[in-house]
């Protein structure tokens, strides 16, 4: 079974720690990227410090998303609602 490619957007709240704590060491995930604009390029471990040891992920900017089979919104309310149509290109055809 191949992993399934998973990308959060607002990665860097509890929501998006609380994923990443999950989705990182299932066997069947692969954690492409997670995003945060204001701590793009920094090591998800400066402030998820759980994950330390578990990943080398780093923050990227949405606008530096890459296509994946399931792409998650962790972004505060209301901010989905206004983001999701630039976000739909990214979405498997």
């Amino acid at each position: 079974m191949t992993a399934l490619r998973v990308s959060i957007v607002g990665a860097s709240g509890y929501v998006g720690g609380e994923l990443l704590r999950y989705l990182v060491p299932h066997p069947h995930v692969d954690v492409a990227q997670v995003t945060s604009e204001t701590n793009a390029g920094r090591p998800v471990r400066t402030l998820h410090p759980q994950l330390r040891g578990w990943s080398d992920l780093r923050f990227s900017a949405m606008a530096e998303l890459e296509p994946c089979d399931l792409l998650i919104l962790a972004l505060p309310h209301g901010e989905a609602s206004a983001r999701i149509d630039g976000l739909s290109a990214l979405a498997p055809r």
